[in-house]
């Protein structure tokens, strides 16, 4: 019989009450009813507690909003029928390593440092991070107050290159959390930087946590993962963990809705993430749903007498003269000319001879179609007659209408304007890969993608086309190229995430006057719900040049800015109450 099942077994033995059936000499200074408490709830030990009502007890006397845990539940049925409207069974696994099956990595050289995590910048940063993730974080007064405990150990990875914190991991000791006689730590909150470019981050974290506990000792790491997590799973799989036979049981609230609440009538797997995250924000406030044709995001919104179309962000408040003024990108930096907000200089393509005599005017230039959207047919600093003629055409093949413009050096910057309200801005980066000495700008790529495609729902990743090849070959390279350890390589020009690019959270950050522009720009179109491209030197200053606005802008990826409560909000004001929402509870 395989040793981690045959130990679980042995524990876990025939139903009675819990502490009775381990009531042995190994087990007897083993402490009582133990739970830890974890900053964002409690990691509750259920083989510990004396009785299973005792377990309910612990589960429940949390706060209602707490992400807390039951791990090593002996009689999940059994608790789970005492409490069935505070709790459920958490479909997840759990996988264990035990120390003699661990095999160390001899790679030593990573663009990244792995240390204890040591300041309020590192927590804050690993705080956002869970945001990103979608995972509940905890006060960093409470990980800096504990950093030294012997219960728990954070771990956080840093870049090397720019000194930003890209990943974390947590451990706890069973040990010193309950006295355990079989020696066992487990492994939590696994994060990484959903827009970090740097590979086997995750993998060298957990390797990093499991050397530490070994080294001290201990016998073996559980790692408890959602079933359907199949990144995570190939991860630890890749790494030599087993499954075990271990349940979890966790708490009835609004963190954990979706995975004991069935999908109301009308809910499609097939919808893309920025028509999901609607749809569940409505969902939440009492607001049914008919999906009228996922492939295209589109669903109807009904509450009481009031039924709203949407595709996507893009809904009947919407007229379609406002659709019209942004689909039109030349109409749109006319119009936002006319309101005197700063546009680049631009033309519309006529003859070859016309268009260079503009690229020689202005130095490098950014062809795009007139109509167009997620990038297509875009290519951004030309400055050549071959890289002229190449884009022209490239974009000719999206729309007939062809826009040569001045291209504005800065950061790309994606502002959300919903209802004459700023609700996120974010910075917008090109996909960039970084080397590892032994790796192809290929291989890279496409560890880039998987990592991309994972974080965002399969909406990012960068196309091996054309204009990744040539944006590699303007930095000297060929993708079959190996690329140095630590080297940064942009891959693209455009910061579309459709084609790898990155979001990075700055609403709080925004300068007055760029809030202005947005507001302003939006007024100009008459749009009320709208993302507004600027390309700035600077989020805290004043220097700007809008490039585009999106009708139907995704507002996915945002965190943790509330995008989809704002967008709810202006479709069913009266699904507001005093700052909390219908059917959400309690925030």
């Amino acid at each position: 019989m395989d040793r981690s099942k045959y130990r679980i077994e042995k524990r876990h033995g025939q139903s009675l009450r819990n502490w009775e059936r381990m009531n042995t000499p190994e087990t007897r200074n083993m402490k009582e009813d133990a739970w830890v408490e974890m900053g964002w709830g409690r990691l509750v030990f259920a083989h510990t507690f004396k009785s299973n009502p005792g377990i309910v007890d612990a589960m429940c006397s949390q706060g209602y909003d707490t992400r807390d845990i039951a791990m090593y539940i002996i009689d999940p049925h059994v608790v789970v029928a005492l409490a069935p409207d505070k709790l459920f069974l958490d479909p997840s696994h759990t996988f264990r390593m035990w120390s003699h099956d661990y095999r160390p990595c001899r790679v030593t050289t990573e663009p990244f440092t792995i240390h204890r995590l040591s300041t309020m910048e590192e927590a804050n940063e690993i705080n956002r991070i869970y945001a990103a993730c979608h995972m509940k974080g905890a006060d960093p007064e409470f990980i800096l107050d504990n950093r030294a405990g012997k219960e728990r150990t954070y771990l956080v990875a840093k870049a090397i290159a720019d000194k930003k914190i890209v990943g974390s991991v947590t451990g706890v000791d069973h040990v010193r959390a309950f006295k355990d006689p079989e020696k066992g730590t487990s492994l939590w909150s696994l994060a990484v930087d959903p827009q970090c470019d740097l590979p086997g981050v995750g993998m060298a974290l957990v390797r990093h946590l499991l050397e530490h506990y070994f080294t001290k000792g201990r016998a073996f790491v559980d790692i408890s993962v959602m079933h359907d997590n199949e990144n995570a799973i190939k991860l630890y799989e890749k790494l030599g963990f087993k499954r075990i036979p271990a349940f979890c049981i966790k708490r009835k609230n609004p963190i954990n809705e979706h995975l004991f609440v069935a999908h109301a009538p009308g809910a499609h797997p097939g919808l893309n993430p920025y028509a999901r995250l609607i749809v569940d924000e409505a969902r939440k406030r009492g607001i049914s749903i008919d999906i009228l044709n996922a492939e295209f995001g589109l669903f109807r919104l009904t509450l009481g007498c009031k039924s709203i179309t949407c595709r996507e962000s893009l809904s009947e408040m919407t007229t379609a003269i406002a659709m019209t003024k942004c689909d039109n990108k030349r109409l749109t930096s006319s119009i936002l000319k006319k309101a005197g907000i700063n546009v680049p200089r631009q033309i519309l393509h006529d003859t070859l001879e016309g268009t260079l005599g503009f690229m020689e005017e202005v130095k490098q230039v950014v062809v795009k179609p007139v109509k167009g959207e997620q990038g297509d047919g875009i290519s951004v600093d030309i400055s050549t007659r071959d890289g002229l003629e190449n884009a022209l055409g490239k974009a000719g093949e999206v729309c007939p209408q062809v826009i040569v413009e001045e291209f504005v050096r800065g950061d790309d910057l994606r502002i959300i304007v919903i209802n004459r309200e700023v609700v996120a801005a974010a910075l917008r980066k090109p996909p960039s890969i970084t080397g590892t000495g032994k790796h192809t700008i290929e291989v890279l790529i496409e560890k880039y993608n998987r990592r991309r495609m994972a974080a965002t729902g399969g909406e990012s990743s960068i196309p091996m086309d054309g204009e990744t090849i040539r944006c590699i070959g303007l930095e000297g390279y060929k993708g079959s190229d190996i690329l140095a350890s630590g080297e940064v390589l942009t891959v693209r020009k455009t910061a579309n995430l459709h084609t790898g690019g990155t979001i990075h959270d700055v609403t709080e950050r925004l300068s007055p006057t760029l809030r202005d522009v947005a507001l302003k720009s939006a007024a100009a179109l008459d749009i009320p719900v709208t993302g507004l491209d600027l390309m700035v030197r600077d989020v805290e200053g004043e220097d700007y040049a809008v490039i585009e606005a999106n009708e139907r802008p995704g507002l996915a990826n945002h965190e943790p800015q509330p995008t989809a409560q704002k967008f709810i909000d202006f479709l069913f004001p009266e699904t507001i109450i005093h700052g909390t929402v219908h059917g959400d509870g309690p925030r």
